[in-house]
């Protein structure tokens, strides 16, 4: 017959010691235990790698979108008015650092502003993303650093595009890369944080307006198709021009982009620098706009999502 014995205390004891803390009760399973550092950073990496994985589905999509104005800009004022004469030879080299500023700019801000103002919207799509369990600010943080990437992606297919273009007019010079880069990462960060402040502040009823108060002046106004320093005849609008972000990331990428021109002057062959805005007002412009703006725009944002 058999017979049956009770557990004692001393081997529930055991028992206890010998069972993984890691192990579940319920279930059995494992489960892992995560700071609150970890579990924000999972969250933060999670959201982004979705942004991600949407883009890389729509990436054609997302190149026409980007490169129909910049491919058409180089065309008619880099190729077609200089073959006709209706522009300087070599005005290629001085458009298109403007060119790659400005689709950094509109790419990353438009990159923010849109979906931002939809999410935003009658829908409130957004708080999808407030239930993640991380800061409402970094929800801000990551639409920024997503549409910055996005700006710089956008920016570097426009060196092939306007080699294809320009052709034996293509001409960038080789010795300051770093600071071409980091040009570009500083306007592209001046855009999204420029788009996230609109995009908190714009309702989805006046995304019509915004193109036509916004966008069009900062086309116009950010010295893409002419040195700042070339304006110096009008001063009032020479002025303006420092108000637009554009304008710096347009001179920065002009100053490590543009190589010494040639002109022929009776008969003689001078070479001369294209004349910039000093790089330090060119940096504090940029950085500038990055500081206060992305502050303004997750204050803003913050504000409007939690209620």
């Amino acid at each position: 017959m058999a017979t049956t014995t009770s557990p004692t205390a001393s081997n529930l004891a055991d028992v206890a010691q010998s069972t993984p803390p890691t192990l579940s009760l319920i279930g059995g399973a494992p489960r892992p235990k995560h700071s609150r550092l970890g579990l924000i950073l999972i969250a933060f990496l999670a959201i982004f790698r979705r942004d991600l994985a949407v883009t890389a589905r729509e990436f054609i999509a997302f190149l026409i979108q980007v490169l129909v104005q910049p491919l058409f800009l180089l065309f008619i004022f880099g190729k077609v008015l200089p073959e006709i004469g209706a522009a300087q030879a070599g005005f290629g080299a001085i458009l298109l650092p403007g060119v790659v500023a400005l689709t950094v700019v509109l790419t990353a801000m438009q990159g923010v502003t849109l979906p931002l103002v939809l999410d935003l919207g009658f829908g409130r799509e957004i708080d999808d993303r407030l239930l993640a369990p991380l800061p409402v600010a970094l929800v801000a943080v990551e639409k920024v650093l997503f549409a910055a990437i996005r700006g710089l992606v956008a920016g570097a297919v426009i060196f092939p595009l306007a080699w294809w273009i320009l052709g034996s007019d293509y001409t960038v010079r080789t010795d300051r890369i770093g600071m071409l880069i980091g040009i570009m990462v500083l306007t592209a960060l001046a855009g999204a944080a420029l788009g996230l402040t609109i995009g908190v502040l714009i309702k989805p009823e006046q995304i019509g307006l915004m193109f036509s108060l916004i966008m069009t002046p900062l086309l116009f106004t950010g010295c893409t198709y002419y040195p700042w320093a070339s304006l110096g005849s009008i001063k009032w609008f020479q002025i303006l021009t420092l108000f637009n972000p554009l304008t710096y990331g347009s001179e920065g990428l002009r100053y490590a982009m543009t190589p010494p021109q040639h002109a022929t002057v009776y008969g003689h062959t001078v070479t001369f620098a294209i004349s910039t805005l000093a790089t330090q007002w060119i940096y504090l412009g940029l950085g500038g706009t990055v500081v206060a703006f992305f502050i303004l725009g997750v204050w803003l944002f913050s504000r409007r999502v939690v209620s």
